[in-house]
C-alpha cells in the first residue's frame, strides 16, 4: 500500500464499522466491543434498518453510556453504492452478513477498491476462493486485507495449529491433527451458511479449480491437507470422524504462507466422538444432512427451522463449550496442545469477531495485503488478545 492510501484511510470518520450490528450475533459483537472497546476507538453500527440500529444503540448505552453517540451508518448487502460508501468509511470493516455466496461479494469488492481491511464470519469455501480469484489481485494493489473466517470457523483451528507449531523444531517435516469437541448449538447463521455450501457441491468444486489456476505454485515446500476416513486415535481415547469445514483449508493456507511450518506439512481435521454408537450416528446424521441439502425443498425448511437472527438464551450460551486438542510432530518431538473455550457459535465468535477487527485497526502486524488468514495477517497479536480475552492456548503434554 503507498503512503498515500495509507494517509487517506487515517483520515476516515471510523475505525471499525460492525456490518449487521442487529442480527444475532451481530449483537452481540457489538456487545462486546462496548465492554472492552478502547475509549478512543472511532466505531460505528451499520445494517438496513435505521429503526433496529437505534434500538440497539440504546442497549449498548445501559453498558457504555458513551455508546449512546455511536454513529449508525444505512446500507444493504444489495444496493452496491451503500456497500461503496461504507467500505470507503472506515479502516476496518467487520460484516456479519451471509450467506456470503449470496450477500457477501459487494462489500469484499468494495473494501479491496478503497483499500479498507475486512474481516468475516464465513465458513463457506465457494465463497472464499471466489474472493480470492476475483478481489485478491486489487486488494494487493490497494493494501486491503481480507481475512475470512474470523469466527470459531476458523480462528481457534488457524492459531491452534500456529500455536502448536511454534513448539515444535524447526526446518523439518511436520504434521498435525486436529479433534474438535462442542456441547454447543449451532448458530442459524452458521446452520444457513452449511446447508448453502451443502447443496452447492458443483459451484464449490468448481470455484475451488478456479482457484488452483490463479494461485502461485509452492516451490520448494509442502502443505496439504489429505483426507483420512474414521478412526480410533489413542492419543486422545475417542474416534476421530473427518469434519468436511473448511478450516483445514483455512490452516493449509497459513502453512503456505508460513516458513515456520516446515518444508513438508500435512494438517487432518476431525471431530472427537468418545463412543462407537456415537460415531456411527454421527456419520449416519451427516449423510442425511448432506441428503437433505440437495434437495431445495428440504434446505429451505432446514433454514426455516434455524433462522439466521435467532440464538440461545444467555443462560443456555452460559453452559456450552469447546476444545480442540491438537497433536503435533516433527523432528523426534511430540506436542499436544488445548484451545478452549465457551460457547463456539455465538460468544466465542463475537468476541473473535470483535478482538480480530480491533487487531487490524491498532495492533503492529507483519507486512501483509491482498486475501489472507488470520495466522498470516495477525499471527502472535491476535493470539494475546483472544488470551486476555479468555481462550485458553496451552501445551498439554510434550516428549
Amino acid at each position: 500500500m503507498d503512503s498515500q492510501n495509507g494517509a487517506e484511510r487515517a483520515q476516515r470518520p471510523y475505525d471499525i464499522v460492525l456490518f449487521g450490528a442487529t442480527g444475532f450475533v451481530g449483537a452481540l459483537t457489538a456487545e462486546y466491543l462496548a465492554r472492552h472497546a478502547p475509549k478512543d476507538l472511532r466505531w460505528a453500527l451499520a445494517g438496513r434498518s435505521r429503526g433496529k440500529l437505534e434500538r440497539l444503540r440504546e442497549r449498548l448505552a445501559v453498558i457504555d453510556p458513551a455508546c449512546a453517540a455511536l454513529p449508525l451508518v444505512e446500507a444493504d448487502a444489495s444496493d452496491r453504492a451503500s456497500v461503496r460508501e461504507l467500505a470507503g468509511s472506515a479502516r476496518v470493516v467487520a460484516t456479519t452478513v451471509g450467506p456470503y455466496v449470496w450477500y457477501g461479494e459487494g462489500l469484499v469488492a468494495a473494501c479491496a477498491e478503497a483499500g479498507t481491511d475486512y474481516v468475516d464470519l464465513t465458513g463457506e469455501p465457494e465463497f472464499v476462493d471466489l474472493m480470492y480469484v476475483r478481489h485478491d489481485a486489487r486488494a494487493r494493489e490497494t493494501g486491503a486485507r481480507l481475512v475470512h473466517a474470523c469466527g470459531f470457523d476458523s480462528v481457534p483451528h488457524d492459531l491452534g495449529v500456529y500455536f502448536t507449531v511454534g513448539r515444535l523444531p524447526e526446518g523439518v517435516p511436520l504434521t498435525v491433527d486436529g479433534f474438535v469437541r462442542s456441547n454447543a448449538m449451532f448458530s442459524g447463521g452458521t446452520m444457513a451458511s452449511a446447508l448453502t455450501a451443502m447443496g452447492r457441491g458443483s459451484q464449490t468444486l468448481r470455484a475451488a479449480r478456479e482457484r488452483r489456476l490463479h494461485e502461485p505454485r509452492l516451490v520448494g515446500r509442502r502443505a496439504r491437507t489429505p483426507f483420512a476416513g474414521p478412526r480410533f486415535s489413542p492419543q486422545t481415547g475417542a474416534w476421530a470422524l473427518p469434519l468436511p469445514t473448511i478450516d483445514p483449508q483455512i490452516v493449509v493456507r497459513s502453512a503456505r504462507a508460513l516458513e515456520r511450518y516446515g518444508p513438508d506439512f500435512r494438517y487432518r481435521h476431525y471431530a472427537a466422538v468418545r463412543t462407537l454408537p456415537m460415531a456411527l450416528g454421527g456419520l449416519a446424521a451427516a449423510a442425511a444432512g448432506f441428503a437433505l441439502a440437495q434437495l431445495p425443498a428440504a434446505r429451505r425448511w432446514l433454514m426455516d427451522r434455524y433462522a439466521s437472527g435467532d440464538g440461545p438464551s444467555a443462560k443456555r450460551r452460559a453452559k456450552s463449550w469447546f476444545s480442540v486438542r491438537f497433536v503435533g510432530e516433527g523432528g523426534g518431538r511430540r506436542v499436544f496442545t488445548e484451545v478452549t473455550g465457551g460457547d463456539p457459535g455465538y460468544d466465542e465468535t463475537a468476541k473473535i469477531l470483535a478482538e480480530s477487527a480491533m487487531c487490524l485497526a491498532g495492533d503492529t502486524l507483519p507486512r501483509t495485503s491482498g486475501q489472507v488468514t488470520p495466522a498470516v495477517a495477525m499471527g502472535d497479536a491476535l493470539l494475546t488478545r483472544l488470551q486476555r480475552a479468555g481462550l485458553r492456548f496451552r501445551v498439554a503434554h510434550s516428549r
